[in-house]
């Protein structure tokens, strides 16, 4: 598919693979298309960071490739290394042979043949298909040195490996970087990027991606759900439920047959919801049925 002319075409095309999104973040995917600058996406855990680059790729029939990110991650685990054991033994057969040219076989062991490419390099690389999304996931959870390697590599599209000289993307790839905002994220990264708060959504758009994502839910039910979680979101919790945990817990329900919320069903499907026993314990007793009394009476018509 070609790139989308407009922000209706951009928020149609992430519609059509069930990622419902308002116009400010079809703007923003938009102008980044457009412009060919990286997107950096920011926002709690769960509100569907990951998921639109899952749907751009889709959408746009490209390869999706991910980094994730982790603490302790470095320029070589992100970009490529050497296939070692494949080295050792092209080494040793050699040797048994009697021993190859020196300079032909360290020409052989440092070749495309024993590299082993990780997803910034493999970005880098052309694609028939055009252009890959690759997809920065948790940017947050890295150090300042990976931030400010990863601020020159998405400068010129480019990766240095030493044994090879330098490899430059024909075509730069889409990129989207993400963040929970574990940590602040270098101004100097975030100025190379168009940059977009995810925020939680209203009752009115979580419907809109509840429906999508799991239309075979009832309204009301889906109602429910929505208003109670929402209603959630207000507590003093350690992890606020975000989309995807609305949504999981809807199929779970479905799962059950539920028709229609209770506090029984509640606390016995709390694990969809909330992962941490904390938060799971302060809606123990009467607390889930004063949220599902306030979440149902928000239903009502005024």
């Amino acid at each position: 598919m070609h790139t989308p002319t407009s922000i209706d075409a951009v928020q149609s095309m992430l519609a059509e693979q069930g990622y419902v999104c308002d116009r400010s973040l079809g703007t923003v995917v938009f102008l980044s298309l457009s412009l060919g600058r990286p997107l950096f996406l920011e926002g709690e855990a769960g509100v569907g960071k990951t998921e639109i680059a899952k749907a751009l790729a889709a959408s746009l029939n490209r390869r999706l490739i991910r980094l994730q990110c982790y603490e302790g991650l470095d320029a070589s685990s992100a970009v490529y290394e050497w296939n070692f054991p494949a080295q050792m033994v092209a080494i040793r057969t050699a040797e048994a042979a009697g021993g190859a040219d020196r300079k032909a076989l360290q020409a052989e062991l440092f070749s495309d043949d024993y590299l082993i490419e990780r997803p910034l390099l493999d970005a880098m690389r052309p694609d028939e298909h055009g252009a890959p999304v690759l997809l920065i996931d948790e940017l947050d959870r890295t150090d300042e040195p990976f931030e400010a390697f990863l601020l020159e590599a998405l400068s010129d599209f480019q990766v240095t490996i030493p044994e090879l000289g330098t490899i430059k993307a024909p075509e730069p790839p889409i990129v989207i970087l993400t963040s929970n905002r574990t940590r602040e994220v270098h101004d100097a990264l975030k100025r190379r990027c168009l940059y977009h708060w995810v925020d939680y959504p209203n009752f009115d758009r979580e419907m809109e991606i509840l429906q999508a994502r799991a239309p075979e839910a009832a309204a009301e039910l889906s109602r429910e759900v929505v208003a109670f979680v929402q209603r959630l979101r207000t507590e003093d919790l350690f992890k606020k439920p975000g989309v995807a945990e609305t949504i999981d817990w809807a199929k779970c329900l479905l799962a059950l047959d539920v028709i229609t919320l209770s506090p029984e069903v509640i606390a016995d499907t709390l694990g969809a919801i909330l992962k941490y026993q904390d938060d799971i314990q302060k809606l123990q007793g009467s607390e889930a049925k004063r949220l599902l009394d306030e979440a149902k009476a928000s239903l009502e018509p005024a």
